[in-house]
């Protein structure tokens, strides 16, 4: 039974202390940490991002490939590019959040690509200078 909080623990100390880190293949960021060996392999990174505009949901919708949105259902336009392979739930008061990314350099390109997908379909003023990391997980 104490088990699962120790492991809970170790991981949040390797996350969290020194030791190696390097970039698989994929792109995901694997940590080793020193004393105790334990391997992290971040499985996905959650950023949000505020394009400090309001956004025409209805018309971002209608001018983007991969783009769903049912506002019956929920408030956002889904918005997915496949080079980082990343998700963005775009609302209406301009805050976006993406998520899938493999690591943090990935998800911060997403967000720029997101931004500059909002700023072609119409919102000139969108900015993406605000990304800031909220989730890491690993296993």
């Amino acid at each position: 039974a104490d088990a699962a909080p120790a492991a809970g623990a170790a991981l949040v100390a390797a996350a969290t202390s020194g030791g190696a880190s390097a970039a698989t293949p994929s792109g995901q960021t694997t940590h080793v940490h020193d004393s105790s060996g334990v391997v992290l392999l971040t499985q996905n990174v959650v950023a949000t991002m505020n394009c400090a505009v309001k956004l025409d949901l209805m018309h971002i919708n209608s001018q983007t490939r991969n783009s769903e949105y049912n506002p019956q259902r929920f408030s956002a336009v889904v918005l997915r590019i496949r080079q980082p392979k990343t998700t963005a739930l775009i609302f209406a008061s301009g805050k976006v959040v993406i998520t899938g990314a493999k690591s943090v350099q990935d998800c911060r390109l997403a967000a720029r690509k997101f931004g500059a997908i909002i700023r072609k379909v119409g919102a000139k003023d969108a900015k993406t200078d605000d990304i800031r990391v909220q989730n890491i997980v690993c296993s």
